[in-house]
């Protein structure tokens, strides 16, 4: 799973960092991007821009439940989303970029789960793949909507959670933004994970647990209390 993301660059790094993507005006840095909000997204359509999706693709023939409620979907594991309805079709002809430069995952039983935030080692931003969506609602408004793909996670990752989300290498950015049809076999060379030796890991204090919680600290290292297992403590 992935369901929490950082990007806490200001609009001009932003902008340096992905000098081919105009940044939107209005955009400040986040610490916490919860699902159900808005997510900086470069989709697929022309000229490459990036600009805000909601986070939880909701299929285009998708139709609300008794209390008008969709059911959205925060992930699709990018090895079987060439077979899912609710993923085939975007994933052949809706792709997106998620600009990230963190992403969160949990470690630990219920009830005293520690988040654990992952960057490249080096902090530069980075780009997840993304699929999206429009839908229309019942009173006519465009509704945009986008899932991140997930792929087997690497051995860094892994010790915390058994997936992570699928980074798409600058080099690979024209050929998830191409426009037109593309079958998930040219694909599928970008679920590999991305190299562990390129990443690193470490704790973060447990109020990120709270979706609404964003602030700069969120993403700076914490020391948990002694005796709490830490699986990433001898990790190369």
């Amino acid at each position: 799973m992935c369901t929490r993301i950082s990007l806490t660059l200001d609009a001009a790094a932003l902008q340096a960092a992905f000098p081919d993507f105009a940044i939107p005006d209005g955009w400040r840095p986040r610490y916490n991007i919860a699902p159900g909000g808005p997510v900086l997204v470069v989709p697929n359509t022309a000229p490459p821009q990036a600009t805000f999706f909601l986070w939880g693709l909701i299929p285009s023939w998708a139709r609300p439940d008794a209390r008008g409620r969709f059911r959205q979907f925060v992930n699709a594991r990018a090895e079987t989303a060439g077979q899912k309805p609710a993923f085939r079709a975007a994933l052949r002809r809706r792709r997106c970029l998620v600009l990230a430069d963190g992403f969160y995952e949990w470690h630990g039983p219920k009830g005293r789960r520690q988040p654990w935030r992952f960057t490249l080692r080096d902090g530069r931003p980075f780009a997840l793949a993304g699929i999206w969506e429009r839908h229309w609602t019942s009173d006519g408004s465009e509704l945009l909507t986008c899932a991140v793909l997930t792929t087997e996670a690497n051995p860094l990752v892994a010790r915390v959670h058994h997936r992570m989300p699928v980074i798409v290498p600058p080099e690979a950015y024209d050929l998830w933004l191409r426009s037109d049809e593309v079958p998930p076999d040219q694909l599928a060379p970008l679920w590999t994970p991305y190299p562990a030796a390129e990443m690193q890991g470490y704790p973060v204090h447990p109020r990120v647990n709270n979706p609404r919680y964003d602030q700069p600290d969120a993403v700076q290292p914490w020391t948990p209390p002694q005796g709490l297992s830490l699986p990433l403590e001898d990790a190369a």
